[in-house]
C-alpha cells in the first residue's frame, strides 16, 4: 500500500553533511555512470560527501539551502553538462565542474565503467581540488 505524503514521517537527508559536496549527473551512458562512480570513489576517499542532484532538481529548499552552504563539485559525462545546469537553475554555483568527456574518453550508450578511465576522472578532480 502507498502511503501519502502526508501521512510519512519526513526523513532528512543523509547526503548534507561535509564541506565539500559532490552532485554527480549518473546518466544514461558510460560517462554518465562513471562521474558517479568517481563521486562515489571520491567520497569513499573521505575528500567530500555525495549529495543528491535530485533534490536540487526538485527544488526541495531544505536541500539547496544546505548546499548553498558548502562547495560544489559539479561532475558531468558529457558537454550537455546536467549537473552543473542543474545548480545553475537552482541559483547554485559550482566552484568546480568536470566533465568527463573533455577527458578524452569516449560516451557510449554502454553503461559499464571502465576502471582505468574512472581513475583518470578522480585524480583530475583531486589536481583540480588541489589547486
Amino acid at each position: 500500500m502507498l502511503e501519502r505524503e502526508d501521512e510519512r514521517k519526513e526523513e532528512g537527508c543523509l547526503c548534507a553533511s561535509g564541506d565539500l559536496l559532490f552532485l554527480a549527473c549518473a546518466g544514461g551512458s558510460n560517462v554518465g555512470q562513471m562521474s558517479n562512480q568517481a563521486a562515489v570513489e571520491l567520497a569513499k576517499d573521505g575528500r567530500g560527501k555525495l549529495f543528491c542532484l535530485a533534490g536540487i532538481g526538485a527544488h526541495l529548499d531544505t536541500m539547496i539551502v544546505a548546499a548553498r552552504e558548502r562547495k560544489l563539485v559539479a561532475i558531468d559525462g558529457c558537454p550537455v553538462q546536467c549537473a552543473k545546469k542543474i545548480l545553475d537553475h537552482a541559483g547554485l554555483q559550482a566552484a568546480l565542474a568536470v566533465v568527463v568527456t573533455d577527458l578524452g574518453i569516449e560516451k557510449s550508450p554502454k553503461l559499464e565503467v571502465d576502471p582505468a578511465d574512472c581513475k583518470r576522472v578522480v585524480e583530475k578532480i583531486k589536481e583540480e581540488l588541489r589547486d
